[in-house]
């Protein structure tokens, strides 16, 4: 895209994302991650109707009456988007290709988080960190975040979630809320999600296409991996090569699904001709 396609792009995407922020995504941001940034206050004595998780036992224990801890929410949150522009990530086959459906979440999620008062930065990863955007607040600085998304050119085609996460661990030092948005198709990257996951707010949103799931009864064709380069032939009509094809899938899913489960963090998956509104209307109520 020249450089007006890009700004005629960037100003579609804002209308649309802007709008669901504000007519639909209205306070569930906010539901969704008040008490995720919090500074302790005060300890008082407990009341009927307190979260017994904030009882602070060491007080409790010493006064021999129930004492809880109180905190007050941060003013302001850092949100951090980690966004997969591996070779793959530009797949896709029906409604949009996975990098723009990226795009578009975190167009809502940026809009969202500058909505409350928070910042936004990114980090765009392959096989390795490929740019690193500070976090700022503003519409222009998420109109610039949009820009990128759709015009920036990684210098790899595969993909290390584990290495990303590593940098982003020793870079950002302060609590904060992370989404990191990727197909998953990575090395192992459970440690490193365990670290992150401990110091920050961490969700993965799992972006796939249809048919990175199933395969249709097309005949012999000629398949190639985008970030290896390793092309085959297989036969589609073989009912046990599409089943293979379903069971890898299914098992790659499932290990995303355990990995976050393990750290303490949150996944949420979309498929790229899937409403993504759904989606997110039901993490963040679910959140709230």
């Amino acid at each position: 895209m020249d450089t007006a396609e890009i700004l005629k792009k960037v100003r579609q995407i804002e209308i649309k994302t802007k709008g669901l922020t504000n007519h639909i995504f209205a306070g569930e941001y906010h539901s969704a991650f008040k008490g995720r940034g919090m500074s302790f206050s005060e300890v008082r004595e407990y009341h009927f109707g307190d979260d017994v998780r904030s009882i602070d036992w060491n007080v409790t224990a010493r006064f021999n009456t129930p004492f809880i801890k109180v905190f007050e929410e941060e003013r302001e949150l850092t949100v951090m988007l980690l966004v997969d522009v591996s070779e793959s990530s530009a797949f896709g086959t029906k409604k949009q290709d996975k990098r723009h459906l990226i795009t578009e979440l975190c167009a809502v999620l940026a809009f969202s988080a500058i909505n409350n008062n928070d910042k936004v930065g990114v980090i765009f990863f392959s096989d390795g960190m490929e740019r690193y955007i500070p976090p700022k607040k503003g519409k222009s600085h998420i109109l610039f975040i949009i820009r990128e998304l759709l015009s920036f050119t990684p210098k790899r085609k595969g993909t290390n979630l584990k290495e990303t996460l590593r940098f982003f661990n020793n870079a950002t030092k302060k609590r904060s809320i992370v989404f990191v948005l990727s197909d998953f198709l990575s090395g192992d990257y459970q440690d490193a999600l365990n670290i992150a996951s401990k110091r920050h707010d961490v969700v993965g949103v799992h972006v796939y296409d249809q048919r990175d799931k199933e395969l249709p009864p097309v005949g012999l064709i000629q398949v190639s991996d985008a970030e290896t380069g390793d092309v085959q032939w297989i036969d589609t009509n073989d009912r046990q090569v599409r089943q293979y094809y379903e069971r890898q899938f299914a098992q790659h899913a499932q290990y995303c699904k355990n990995a976050f489960l393990k750290s303490g963090a949150e996944l949420v998956s979309v498929r790229t001709d899937e409403d993504y509104v759904k989606a997110l209307q039901t993490f963040f109520l679910n959140r709230a």
